[in-house]
């Protein structure tokens, strides 16, 4: 905290706890867990919709799906489940059918197999056959495990036959404590509000008093937000060197940035040996001038398409020497200038590097990269893990697998690190509630969040889906920043366009424009009461504080940051020398 002042009188602030009340008597439940248990924890909201959720009624309520059998299994502690055996497909399971009502719904249910451990999902079958995946997890034996997802109902009003899906035959599976909750869109747009308030804003109370600590009755308290500290960016390219136009329309905005393609390897080296950062350097220059933070990416990108066009001919010992230098070349050059790194992208969904230098690949780079720049927070930067279900390849367990992969290799412990999804979501509804699941997954690490790439495809409802997905974001307690993919047809954004060739707003842009404004407290002149008091909610981030007492005449002027880190109960005590 900052403070700048010229008066006789002293400034309390208490930080208070935000109440977060409820406005449905259904909560949105962020739990989740990655942990192995050897019994399952209840199920969520009473089991929902679901008959008999947990089994303490034997089977009743629930059939076999295909041509294996179900039983009832007890543990030695007395829990009751149930088994699905003798399986010849992989979609012979337990099932159950309900009626869909709503129009999102989450789902939870604790699985356990025999022997080994498998990718299981939760499949959702309409009445026309279509097999809707809503949720995985990594099921082991020995212990139960958290098969969390969701579903968007674009199939209202007709039954839906709940089953579950493994690909190995051979394994029984072992199913308890299910929920289905349903949620319309009014209660789902409640929670995220609930969320917001709760974790972006605190109630802030503040005592105004002269320097013999009396009370200054009538006190008129100035306040006006300069800075959010949540970050909230856009992507930005090369085109914004030259562009004056682009340049006020970004700065005018957005604090943080990343560059959509001006550090990649293929950018600063298209012909092996000739090294060219004229373009980032420039990007560089512009954002620091601006006050605007980077992302760094990427380092290295796994997918085979999008190397070098010289690098894929090379010879595994060349690789690698190539490799080194890359990475050091970039790395070094950036230290301590960006707040993160992409340090392999996509390496869920690839494996150039991998099949080329083994499988330590990723684990080896992020290793160097940590030596250079140690204080820069470190990504795997992945799509489809929080757009779509179906995708299996980069699924949040998968994720989580991959990572504890890189960080648990030698010298890796102390890695500064971070969880990056994209976020490009089709031109459909967005599956809100399976991306608050796989968020929800993905935060039992205990990782920072971020969305990295966001935009939405083009559709009549375009901008309606962008601020869903936006504001899921960034009602979500684990997203700890957000940027967006997106930004003016003069720029060459075509995907999810913000602005014009004149750089008058579109749709999405309008969007865009008023979750910024949202997002911040605005500038409100407060009066003190008797006790030279008030309250009020503020969003976290920098304010400037202006105090006038009206009997002396005199004023005060302060800088005020509130971060999410002073959400405790506590006084804030600070002395106005005149």
């Amino acid at each position: 905290m900052r403070i700048f002042a010229e008066a006789w009188f002293l400034v309390f602030l208490t930080i208070l706890l935000s109440s977060g009340k409820m406005t449905h008597s259904v909560s949105y439940d962020y739990f989740a867990t990655t942990e192995c248990l050897i019994e399952p924890k209840k199920a969520q909201y009473g089991g929902g919709i679901i008959a008999n959720p947990e089994f303490n009624y034997s089977m009743e309520g629930w059939n076999v799906f295909g041509k294996g059998e179900i039983k009832q299994g007890i543990s030695e502690n007395g829990n009751k489940y149930i088994i699905a055996h003798k399986r010849t497909q992989s979609l012979d399971s337990v099932s159950q059918k309900v009626q869909f009502q709503g129009q999102l719904y989450t789902f939870s249910a604790w699985i356990q197999i025999n022997k080994g451990s498998e990718n299981v999902a939760v499949i959702f079958k309409t009445e026309n056959g279509a097999l809707i995946r809503a949720g995985r997890v990594i099921a082991k034996n020995g212990c139960w495990s958290l098969l969390k997802g969701g579903v968007f109902a674009n199939f209202s009003s007709q039954p839906v036959e709940i089953l579950f899906e493994s690909k190995n035959i051979n394994v029984e599976l072992w199913v308890d404590n299910v929920s289905l909750q349903p949620f319309t869109m009014e209660q789902w747009r409640s929670h995220q509000d609930e969320s917001i308030n709760k974790e972006r804003k605190s109630k802030v109370k503040f005592k105004v008093t002269y320097a013999n600590k009396s009370a200054i009755k009538g006190a008129k308290v100035s306040i006006q937000q300069t800075q959010t500290t949540f970050p909230f960016g856009c992507g930005m390219n090369h085109y914004i060197v030259e562009n004056k136009d682009y340049q006020k329309w970004f700065a005018s905005r957005f604090k943080y940035t990343t560059f959509t393609n001006e550090m990649k390897w293929y950018t600063n080296e298209k012909k092996q040996g000739i090294e060219n950062y004229t373009v980032s350097d420039s990007m560089v220059k512009f954002t620091k001038q601006n006050g605007i933070r980077i992302r760094g990416h990427n380092i290295f990108w796994d997918d085979p398409k999008y190397q070098p066009d010289w690098v894929p001919d090379l010879s595994p010992d060349d690789l690698r020497e190539a490799a080194a230098k890359r990475i050091n070349s970039v790395v070094s050059r950036y230290t301590g200038q960006l707040i993160a790194w992409d340090v392999m992208n996509e390496n869920l969904h690839f494996r150039f590097y991998e099949d080329k230098l083994g499988e330590n690949a990723s684990s080896e780079y992020f290793s160097v990269a940590h030596k250079l720049d140690p204080s820069t927070r470190l990504f795997m930067n992945e799509y489809n893990t929080i757009e779509n279900c179906e995708d299996e390849n980069s699924n949040p367990a998968n994720y989580l697998t991959k990572l504890e992969e890189i960080l648990s290799y030698p010298g890796n412990e102390g890695i500064l690190a971070g969880i990056g999804v994209q976020g490009h979501f089709g031109s459909e509804e967005p599956n809100l509630a399976y991306m608050r699941a796989a968020l929800d997954i993905l935060a039992s690490s205990g990782l920072p969040i971020w969305l990295t790439e966001v935009d939405v495809g083009r559709g009549p409802c375009q901008a309606e889906y962008l601020e869903q997905v936006l504001r899921e974001g960034y009602a979500h307690p684990a997203v700890e920043g957000i940027i967006m993919f997106v930004g003016p047809a003069v720029a060459g954004f075509n995907v999810t366009t913000l602005a014009d060739g004149d750089f008058k707003n579109t749709e999405s842009g309008v969007v865009v424009d008023k979750l910024i404004d949202e997002w911040k407290s605005q500038t409100a002149e407060i009066i003190t009461d008797s006790e030279g008091s008030f309250e009020v909610s503020l969003f976290h981030g920098e304010y400037n504080l202006t105090v006038k007492d009206f009997v002396t005449n005199s004023s005060t002027s302060l800088i005020y940051k509130l971060t999410k880190e002073d959400k405790s109960s506590g006084i804030v005590q600070f002395h106005i020398n005149a």
